[in-house]
């Protein structure tokens, strides 16, 4: 099996976060922000395939972009392995782009671009013995992509064994040990983002009765692209599981995100009734008063954040709410008095401003997996301490879009009666213990342009009991010829640390890290100074001065 790397390039931030949407950003920035994954996928991962992205680079549909995929992929990062279109994509050269008028100009563009392998089926490519036959493209085009994807099939061993065994596949695919990592990895990515008082952990000698609240709460939620494994466990079951003969367990649905099914394909998507909610939510407030403590799992299910790949296929939103009822539903639940934690359940931030403010407890798992049910539950009674950090940041509407922590120095002048800050900053996330930073150093404090220093700082575990620290690295170049971000993450190490025990971090800094592309788009390390920021996440940090000549 083949890892293939998508979609390819400047897809992640289109005009008005519309899937397909034109990229209209610089060569710099898409150098600096967008390839770069891209380039460590190639050159680190020795991934085999490569998809483009459905939408354009400066005008050029990336389909049909040669500078993209055989300048960039293929002539700086040296990809060698099969370039696949994505669904339809040398169609939409036509249809959508319009770009070519007919099939043959379409297939013309992406073969000469270098797509190999039209998907899911041929269309346009049924055009190219026609196209060599009349000169039109030339032989060696064919030839070279025949070649890329024999070799992949020869690596991959089809020639001997064209097919798999299914019932091995399914069995292998359903391990103890799969499950194993499927939770060690749900466990790992939980994220929380609020403890006022220690609500958390929950402490079992004190709970006869809780209250399992919310639309994600009863059903297992993967996301999209995914099919129902033969295991999967909700937080509803996984609580169930954990507190078994030690407390009771009560359920309700709360409200709902969606009144259809949340299946991914689906096209037709029915947002929630309010007039049917209203019961749901009167049901949730009763069954909360009667419980010790409510969890409640609000966010968005499989059929509100998707892939939108057609007009009648929908999946982009213009807004970062919490969809429906469900603020009121957690509005109503805390009028009870009754403590409650929330999870969020979601594939894209929410601006959970009222939850944020008014709830005491709050985890962030996204899409945990099939065993997200067994590792919420794990953290919830303190049997493992979270210790996962926001890889993005979240906003505070979808007016501070787009949010992110390595802006430009020019980027955040405030808006008029608004709190400029994100909700909640990159890099983000507690623990049931606190660490302490100290002695932070830099050594050598000076290097010349192509010199390396080590950047070394001590985390104490202050608290009572073991945690996982995420220690991060920043850097800002204080004055350079371009415009660079206020702090740009360089490096980061996730470490367990005992109760009262000092770890020291280290991170190696070199050219790599402080270099940018110049006024000529040349890749340099100007002399200067530079910033070295380490801290928990991307606002709260200690500085030292390195210095570059």
């Amino acid at each position: 099996m083949y890892a293939t790397l998508k979609h390819f390039a400047v897809h992640s931030q289109p005009e008005a976060g519309a899937n397909i949407a034109p990229a209209n950003y610089s060569e710099r920035t898409v150098r600096e922000y967008f390839l770069p994954p891209f380039e460590a996928g190639i050159r680190e991962a020795n991934v085999g395939a490569v998809m483009p992205s459905y939408n354009e680079l400066d005008g050029i549909p990336n389909h049909s972009n040669s500078w993209l995929l055989r300048n960039i992929l293929r002539g700086e990062f040296g990809f060698q392995g099969i370039v696949v279109s994505d669904y339809f994509a040398i169609e939409q050269l036509i249809t959508i782009h319009h770009v070519a008028a007919n099939c043959e100009q379409a297939a013309k563009l992406a073969i000469t671009a270098g797509v190999d392998v039209e998907l899911p089926y041929l269309r346009c490519y049924k055009t190219l013995p026609s196209l060599v036959r009349s000169g039109q493209i030339s032989e060696s085009l064919i030839n070279d992509a025949v070649a890329r994807v024999l070799r992949a099939k020869f690596h991959l061993g089809l020639f001997e064994r064209p097919y798999s065994d299914e019932h091995e596949a399914v069995q292998d695919a359903s391990t103890a040990q799969n499950r194993e990592l499927a939770l060690q990895a749900a466990r790992e990515s939980i994220t929380l983002l609020k403890n006022d008082k220690d609500l958390l952990p929950l402490d079992l000698t004190k709970i006869k009765r809780i209250a399992v609240i919310g639309p994600n709460a009863g059903d297992p939620h993967l996301g999209g692209y995914s099919g129902m494994p033969r295991h999967a466990i909700s937080i509803r079951e996984g609580i169930q599981n954990k507190v078994a003969g030690k407390a009771e367990v009560v359920y309700a649905e709360g409200c709902r995100v969606t009144e259809s099914k949340p299946v991914w394909e689906d096209d037709h998507v029915v947002p929630a009734d309010p007039q049917l909610d209203q019961p749901r939510m009167s049901e949730a407030v009763a069954m909360l008063s009667t419980a010790d403590v409510g969890v409640v799992v609000v966010g968005e299910n499989e059929q509100t954040s998707r892939e939108a790949w057609s007009s009648t296929h929908l999946g982009d939103r213009d807004n970062l709410d919490l969809l429906g009822r469900q603020d009121d539903l957690v509005s109503r639940l805390l009028a009870t008095g009754k403590p409650i934690v929330v999870i969020l359940l979601h594939g894209r931030p929410n601006s959970i401003n009222f939850i944020k403010e008014h709830v005491p407890a709050i985890l962030d798992g996204w899409y945990l997996g099939q065993e997200g049910g067994a590792a919420v539950a794990e953290v919830l009674f303190g049997d493992y301490n979270p210790a996962g950090r926001l890889p993005i940041t979240v906003p505070r509407s979808v007016g501070q879009l787009p949010d992110y922590y390595y802006q430009k120095p020019s980027a955040r002048r405030p808006y008029l009666f608004t709190d400029n800050s994100p909700l909640f900053p990159f890099g983000y996330g507690l623990s049931y213990t606190k660490f302490q930073y100290s002695n932070l150093r830099v050594e050598p404090n000076s290097i010349a342009t192509n010199g390396s220093a080590k950047v070394s700082v001590d985390v104490t575990n202050a608290g009572t009991r073991m945690g996982d620290e995420v220690v991060q690295l920043y850097v800002r170049d204080e004055v350079s010829s371009v415009t660079r971000p206020i702090k740009e993450l360089r490096g980061f190490e996730r470490v367990s640390i005992k109760p009262g025990e000092t770890r020291t971090f280290t991170f190696h800094i070199g050219p790599r890290d402080l270099g940018f592309y110049d006024r000529t788009m040349k890749r340099v390390v100007e002399p200067g100074s530079f910033k070295l920021m380490v801290g928990p996440n991307s606002v709260d940090l200690t500085s030292v001065l390195l210095e570059v000549k």
